[in-house]
């Protein structure tokens, strides 16, 4: 049987409440008593039951990180831009990987519900705006990330991707290509709706055309088979330039189109978004619409503790939004 608080303050020869000021508030306690303490403590193995003083507590010392792809190294720069602020602030980061999976994503927002997290950062698969009303409502602080909130009332962390969708569209019609396809995930994702948005604003009148393949998922086996089926197409009916909705569509892409004696850029030029770090160590580096991943977490962990404190303090929060601007990144798949 594990040694429990009244067991360490028998040993040290104190009180139970001294036993929790040690725990909790060192700095209350002199240095001989908290000396006495950490010795029976370390004596009988005590281990703190974190999950009950939490439900004491009613408060969490864990926040929740809900991502699309785990798989994606873009979410794994995120999750580290999060962990970085979460560590100083003596927090911890709990992981979901939705797989583009709304259920799944549900799942891990009750989850983190029942376990009373401070709060959740979402990148969500769909809507969920009445799922994330009701999360508020239990004291959980939202914030999403790698999507802007729109009108939902919600705090969020994003980058403009319309603009990062005219920005590939662009670059794409400056070096001639004219008839361009958009690989993409499913399009009910926003991000990925947005950057055809962007792609469709910026050839409107440019004489282009546009073709859109949808993929069932954002990743590099989903890429490459789209590279397969492209590059079996007669040369007449292929694109002459791609922009995918994601670097691993575009990866998988380069591997299809390349395996099919296809021609990267001479043949067909192809465009990715996230600018991850596979990109410029492809086989033949891939342009890109780079994303700050990172920063994106640092900035989304800072808007969850402002709304997290505002919680605790009965008050509703204000609805922030952060936009980072995209960037293109030109490599050698689109250099003529």
């Amino acid at each position: 049987m594990s040694a429990s608080v009244r067991d360490v303050a028998k040993r040290a020869g104190v009180s139970v409440g001294t036993v929790s000021n040690v725990l909790n508030h060192p700095e209350k306690v002199s240095a001989a008593t908290v000396k006495r303490v950490k010795t029976a403590i370390q004596d009988l193995g005590f281990v703190r039951n974190d999950a009950a003083r939490q439900l004491r507590a009613g408060k969490s010392r864990s926040i929740g990180l809900v991502v699309l792809d785990l798989a994606n190294p873009f979410f794994t720069d995120l999750g580290r831009g999060v962990e970085a602020r979460a560590d100083l602030a003596g927090l911890t980061v709990l992981v979901g990987n939705s797989a583009e999976d709304a259920q799944r994503e549900r799942r891990y927002l009750d989850q983190f519900e029942q376990q009373r997290l401070q709060g959740i950062l979402l990148t969500p698969r769909g809507e969920a705006v009445d799922r994330l009303v009701h999360l508020r409502e239990q004291g959980i602080a939202v914030v999403l990330v790698d999507r802007e909130a729109g009108e939902s009332g919600f705090s969020s962390v994003a980058v403009d991707d319309e603009a990062g969708g005219m920005l590939a569209a662009k670059h794409l019609l400056e070096i001639g290509r004219r008839r361009i396809a958009y690989v993409a995930g499913p399009t009910a994702i926003r991000q990925v709706s947005d950057r055809l948005r962007g792609l469709n604003s910026a050839t409107a009148n440019s004489g282009a055309s546009v073709e859109v393949i949808e993929v069932p998922a954002l990743s590099l086996a989903c890429g490459r088979r789209a590279g397969d089926e492209i590059a079996a197409r007669p040369e007449s009916e292929r694109p002459d330039a791609i922009f995918a909705a994601n670097d691993l569509l575009a990866i998988g892409l380069l591997q299809g189109l390349m395996s099919g004696r296809v021609a990267v850029p001479e043949d067909i030029a192809i465009i990715g978004y996230d600018d991850i770090e596979f990109a410029s160590a492809a086989v033949i580096p891939l342009s890109s619409i780079r994303q700050p991943a990172y920063a994106m977490g640092e900035s989304a962990f800072d808007l969850l503790i402002d709304e997290a404190n505002a919680l605790s303090r009965g008050e509703v929060p204000v609805p922030r939004r952060v936009v980072f601007e995209p960037e293109l990144v030109v490599r050698n798949s689109t250099r003529p």
